[in-house]
């Protein structure tokens, strides 16, 4: 697979990054960045899935943002260079093209469609952090789980994600007991199925049906500002 926010690149600003990317593999779990770390790498994900997770007073994470082969993970947190105000977690395994944040920044300085890419890319990146902060103060959790699996759908590329009932209680900023009632709820409407440390998803169209508005809001936005996000059948 092919990272899409490269591949949708002018052949020129292809031909500008190409000489500095390398291919680097992530595993469920790895830490890419920490709040308050300097940020020196750029990630461009081809496989697997990447959280931006944003750090609570409790000293817990609840995530904000996903992002997959539709994107850049490592420029969007402040000023290239600059302290991370988010931690990037792996949420699902995969491989990544990589460059070193000075390398990108400078490619950035060479090219004023490549700003403009990242800027569309940063802009619906904002307006899904903001979708999700306010789909968690209102939506109830049987909504948002559902829009969360079918977020994590259109990003893997495969029904069946290895997730732990720990793994999706951090994710949604809930205890697992709640998670373990919610996601029975949807298993028994036939919309996915659970196994130990793995998730399917059975019915796309009744998960889309039983998720709040917020997973199309999303959609269009994306749609909108022409990024190739993929989209799951």
């Amino acid at each position: 697979m092919t990272n899409l926010w490269l591949a949708a690149l002018s052949a020129s600003d292809r031909a500008r990054l190409a000489p500095v990317l390398e291919t680097r593999a992530f595993d469920h779990g790895q830490v890419l960045f920490r709040e308050g770390q300097d940020v020196d790498a750029v990630w461009f994900p081809t496989t697997g899935v990447i959280s931006l997770m944003t750090l609570l007073d409790d000293d817990k994470r609840v995530e904000t943002a996903v992002i997959g082969r539709e994107g850049v993970v490592g420029v969007t947190c402040g000023p290239l260079n600059a302290r991370a105000a988010s931690q990037a977690v792996a949420l699902l395994p995969g491989e990544a093209a990589c460059c070193s944040a000075d390398a990108f920044s400078a490619a950035m300085d060479d090219s004023e469609s490549l700003r403009l890419a990242l800027a569309r890319f940063t802009e619906a990146l904002m307006a899904q952090v903001q979708q999700v902060a306010a789909c968690n103060a209102r939506h109830a959790l049987d909504e948002r789980l559902a829009r969360w699996l079918l977020s994590l759908h259109d990003r893997a590329g495969e029904a069946r994600f290895e997730l732990t009932q720990a793994d999706i209680a951090g994710m949604l900023g809930v205890r697992r007991a709640t998670v373990s009632e919610v996601g029975g709820s949807l298993e028994d409407r036939g919309l996915i199925e659970r196994g130990r440390g793995w998730v399917r998803v059975l019915d796309r169209n009744g998960l889309k049906a039983a998720a709040c508005g917020c997973y199309g809001q999303m959609r269009a936005v994306m749609d909108e500002l022409d990024l190739r996000t993929p989209k799951a059948a």
